[in-house]
């Protein structure tokens, strides 16, 4: 495992619910991460956020990792659950609230 894969991995590992995006869960820098933002905040989920603008070699290596093109990328319990159109498509559908259940991630339940 690269130092880069080492460092996404304990940044997965570090918090249940995490989100690689472009900018700050406060200021996000692109729409698609300001969406998945959005959506983790109206299901009243803790995230951390990892703004890969301040950092090239996560900003690469994280498509490698998840070998997803894209960011944002979430991750949920450790694993790798999609960009911004799955986690769109899954929230409309109401799996994301299912996910964080199985997984034992704290949420509001969806009115």
């Amino acid at each position: 495992m690269t130092d880069t894969a080492a460092r996404i991995q304990a940044e997965i590992d570090a918090s249940p619910v995490v989100l690689f995006m472009k900018g700050t869960p406060v200021f996000p820098q692109c729409g698609f991460s300001a969406r998945v933002v959005q959506i983790l905040s109206h299901v009243g989920v803790p995230f951390k956020g990892v703004n890969v603008l301040e950092d090239g070699e996560i900003r690469e290596g994280i498509k490698a990792f998840s070998n997803w093109p894209t960011i944002p990328q979430l991750y949920v319990g450790g694993e790798f659950v999609g960009g911004c159109d799955i986690i769109t498509e899954m929230y409309q559908a109401g799996e994301l609230t299912s996910l964080f259940a199985e997984k034992g991630v704290p949420h509001k339940a969806e009115a």
